[in-house]
């Protein structure tokens, strides 16, 4: 999804006409509500097109105010879209037993005839690819505190899913414009399509390659051998993106074209990793963003096993601690083949890692 759209209050647990269990796909989803087709057209003033707020892959997003004045986000799934309906069903089933401050709530859902539609909280401030890259809100400045808070809280929405919940959930497409931003610019990990279960007693789960390049991890892009490690590698790309208010996927100004990831890596050999700061961030505190960045790289470590759990990530970031430069290696990362052939100066192989070839990657 490349929009940003909910947050507001929780949903209360009052008896409602609309709040019934219902089947999706063999599962009893009981703790949502399960809207009508018209409820939803009140809500949205028939979709207007004047209410949409953004377009995700499998369908368009709205924002609209039920009829006790909630706002709320509507996200509708293309008719036809046999993907969609899987991400759909995944979503429902992910989000109907998850709370936390940093994930966004799924407020209800819509099937009637060939319509699929979700409902979230909204969120005031949009996502953070938004935000941060100057797509839209312009107006929205970041400063580091703000900065810093997105970084710790998207940490702890994600130590959430991995550690505390039951079956653990990997999110699989950490990116900006999932995370999305409160009034308080608090942010709230969204889009759950293509999220996966995963049990305590397995290591890893083989699936299709799903997700975003620049943020894919080298050992699931290669092998589709998913870890929550993957998660980890996309949130310490997503770090180094919010720290320079570049785009992982875009290449810096300089004549090598080098990707993020790999840039940034080449500042911290040169001992220059302040270069990679946003220039629109005036003042902040330089041990403190360096440490921020060194955890990134901890995080997109090319084997999987060396990568930190999440929890560990919340303590490196909210604590000024010293870290175990000694254990740190060079970052792998993925590039797709078609996107370098489109940057000529900068003959690139698909899979690529500095310093470290790709047969080196061991995941856990």
């Amino acid at each position: 999804m490349t929009c940003g759209c909910f947050g507001a209050k929780s949903i209360r647990n009052e008896r409602h006409p609309s709040y019934v269990p219902s089947e999706i796909d063999g599962h009893l989803i009981d703790n949502v509500r399960n809207f009508s087709d018209k409820e939803l057209r009140l809500a949205t003033d028939n979709y207007n097109s004047s209410n949409k707020i953004g377009r995700g892959g499998f369908g368009t997003v709205y924002q609209g105010t039920l009829r006790d004045g909630r706002r709320v986000a509507v996200k509708t799934l293309s008719v036809g879209s046999r993907q969609g309906v899987r991400e759909f069903l995944a979503e429902i089933k992910t989000l109907s037993n998850v709370k936390h401050s940093n994930l966004v709530e799924l407020i209800g859902f819509c099937i009637q005839g060939p319509s699929r539609t979700l409902v979230y909280e909204y969120v005031e401030n949009g996502n953070l690819d938004s935000a941060l890259l100057g797509r839209r809100n312009t107006n929205i400045k970041l400063d580091w505190r703000k900065r810093s808070a997105i970084c710790i809280g998207t940490a702890k929405g994600l130590a959430y899913l991995h550690e505390e919940l039951a079956p653990h959930i990997v999110h699989r497409d950490i990116k900006a414009s999932n995370v999305l931003l409160d009034k308080d610019f608090n942010p709230k990990i969204g889009d759950f399509g293509l999220a996966k279960l995963f049990p305590d007693d397995i290591t890893h789960i083989s699936t299709r390659i799903a997700g975003t390049t620049g943020y894919l991890a080298p050992e699931y892009a290669l092998h589709g051998q998913l870890t929550k490690k993957a998660d980890t590698y996309s949130f310490g790309v997503l770090v180094l993106e919010i720290i320079s208010g570049n785009s992982s996927s875009r290449t810096n100004r300089e004549e090598s074209h080098k990707f993020l990831l790999e840039w940034a890596w080449q500042l911290h050999e040169e001992g220059k990793l302040l270069e990679l700061v946003d220039p629109d961030m005036e003042e902040f505190p330089e041990k403190e963003v360096i440490r921020y960045m060194k955890v990134a790289f901890f995080c997109t470590q090319s084997a999987a096993s060396r990568r930190p759990l999440m929890t560990q990530v919340v303590d490196m970031l909210s604590r000024d601690i010293k870290l175990n430069e000694k254990e740190l290696t060079a970052p792998g990362f993925f590039i797709d083949a078609g996107e370098s052939s489109r940057k000529k100066s900068h003959p690139i192989s698909s899979i690529s890692s500095t310093h470290v070839s790709i047969t080196q990657v061991t995941p856990r």
